[in-house]
């Protein structure tokens, strides 16, 4: 029950993080003028956009085959890419739930130890962290004067984000981590001879099992090329959907990657899916080359991150109904 409540707080507010940054940006809009600009829009592109998008989503899932492959386990395909898939769909309601989740989605389906995928996902994000890095440090290098105009046009970003963590607060978790090992180094005996902490020895062994994973690949290039072929398509669905309006048709290649660049961080903040966040990044982004703020920019952000909500949410629920069906058979794994 507790469990229940404290899933449903998370929700209501994380959700309501969203809510006030999509309403920060928004406020000032006049909606008849949105409306008008998304009336016109082509959506033949956002589609188009959306149905690539499922590669970088199987490509996703073939990547953490590997990975799990390494391990000495072979999970069927279709269970990873439905897990991810579950995955987008969990995040869309509480940030960076996802990847607790689709461990869990693999573990029910496939009897795979739970910490073990934990560590495999680890892999994962710090992987795609370096994707991103990479990408950020081209756009600073050849789109430098885009951040010193976003900074001069947007010099209270910080407080509408205010939810970053101060220095007081590392101070603080430095504090009690100081004090906590303090405890743990004074009682270590008995506690290394409790059942919890051999219970948490477990775990941790295979969660590092896990994370060890990188160095037993015996499909490295294909790790490499999977990762770098997801980051693309994540580039390229975002330059498909230029063509959807008449104000953004003309924009470049390197425009395109500078707006996925700062939609990207956009994510970073918490909120679910990107909402409120990503719309900031990718307007403002566009104001700095010439776009429209009202109502062209805030339209655009609209149509785009509104359809692959509603496409995620979609393909999440598909993948949450067929897993169970498709897994029937292993009446001897599925509960």
């Amino acid at each position: 029950m507790k469990e229940k409540i404290l899933k449903t707080l998370k929700f209501v507010v994380f959700l309501g993080i969203g809510v006030l940054l999509f309403w920060l940006v928004y406020k000032d809009q006049p909606i008849s003028e949105i409306i008008t600009a998304l009336k016109n829009a082509n959506y033949f592109w956002i589609i188009i956009s959306l149905i690539i998008s499922l590669s970088s989503h199987v490509s996703r899932a073939l990547r953490w085959n590997i990975l799990i492959e390494s391990l000495g386990y072979k999970p069927r395909k279709l269970n990873t890419f439905f897990a991810v898939m579950i995955m987008y769909l969990a995040n869309t309601a509480i940030p960076r739930s996802g990847e607790i989740t689709r461990c869990g989605v693999v573990k029910r389906y496939e009897d795979i130890p739970f910490t073990k995928l934990l560590g495999t996902v680890v892999i994962e994000r710090a992987v795609d962290f370096l994707m991103l890095f990479i990408l950020i440090a081209i756009v600073l290098m050849t789109q430098f004067n885009v951040f010193i105009e976003f900074a001069k046009n947007n010099p209270g970003m910080g407080e509408k984000f205010a939810l970053i963590w101060k220095l007081q607060n590392l101070i603080i978790l430095l504090v009690v981590a100081i004090v906590f090992l303090s405890i743990i180094l004074v009682s270590r005996k008995k506690i290394m001879s409790t059942k919890l902490y051999l219970k948490f020895k477990e775990l941790f062994v295979n969660f590092f099992e896990g994370i060890k994973t990188v160095k037993n690949l015996e499909k490295k290039w294909q790790f490499i090329a999977h990762s770098i072929f997801i980051w693309t398509i994540y580039f390229v669905t975002i330059y498909i959907t230029f063509f959807s309006f008449e104000f953004t048709r003309h924009l470049s290649l390197l425009t395109g990657l500078t707006i996925f660049v700062m939609a990207s961080i956009g994510f970073v903040a918490p909120s679910p899916g990107g909402i409120g966040t990503w719309h900031f990044m990718v307007i403002e982004t566009l104001v700095i080359y010439g776009v429209a703020k009202t109502p062209d920019a805030n339209a655009y952000a609209f149509a785009v991150h509104g359809s692959t909500t509603l496409f995620i949410v979609i393909m999440g629920l598909i993948s949450l109904l067929l897993i169970p069906i498709l897994n029937k058979k292993n009446k001897s794994i599925v509960p």
